[in-house]
């Protein structure tokens, strides 16, 4: 029996590779039912100021074909940058975010928000030495 019930993380997924994969599969092994956000294209060109490689139709059929993702399902901004309304949307027991996101002002306040519904936040490492970024700057 795994700690968790259903857990949900969120990301763009874009040129996915092995940090992804890492990712994923350290959130499955947490959580019986892994439930994954794809930022939409709109996310990705108006809040991280890039042009997705591989569309968002296409970055979530790739999710929904891995063995570690029960369910993959696009996400908007809203639902990106506010983890309450993503709560309310796949009811899930346990965040998982980037450790770096750990101690920030944001987190702190979800984690103050989740506290009393008894939601949990797992904060996992990534993946040294790949990124999106470098592959792209790689493929340049």
């Amino acid at each position: 029996m795994k700690k968790y019930k259903i857990g949900y993380t969120c990301g763009v997924f874009d040129l996915f590779h092995v940090g992804h994969l890492n990712l994923l599969e350290r959130c499955k092994s947490y959580c019986d039912f892994l439930v994954v956000g794809v930022c939409n294209d709109d996310y990705v060109r108006n809040v991280k100021g890039k042009e997705p490689v591989i569309e968002e139709r296409d970055r979530v059929r790739i999710l929904r074909a891995l063995k570690c993702v029960d369910k993959a399902e696009l996400v908007d901004i809203a639902t990106t940058n506010d983890k309450m309304l993503a709560l309310k949307r796949f009811n899930f027991d346990v965040l998982f975010s980037g450790d770096d996101w750990k101690g920030t002002p944001r987190y702190l306040q979800t984690e103050a928000d989740f506290a009393p519904l008894g939601v949990s936040i797992e904060y996992l490492p990534y993946t040294q030495g790949v990124s999106t970024t470098d592959i792209k700057q790689k493929m340049k």
